[in-house]
């Protein structure tokens, strides 16, 4: 089965501080949360278990994706 099915109907949303470039939309599934760009709403869902999104928005917050020299 595509577990990606269950996000057909789910609540998705955008961050506030996003600006007309590279968005992603995020919806919380049963255990699973998806994320898919806000450009393209019909393609695909990456699918992460509840476990991996939570270390990945902790790595967010602790600056590990952070590119050298960005500034907003």
């Amino acid at each position: 089965m595509d577990v990606s099915r269950q996000f057909d109907r789910a609540q998705w949303r955008t961050s506030t501080q996003c600006s007309s470039g590279g968005c992603v939309e995020v919806a919380v599934g049963q255990d699973m949360v998806g994320m898919r760009d806000a450009k393209d709403r019909s393609g695909p869902v990456l699918v992460f278990d509840a476990s991996a999104w939570s270390e990945f928005v902790a790595g967010i917050r602790r600056g590990e994706f952070d590119l050298p020299g960005w500034s907003e």
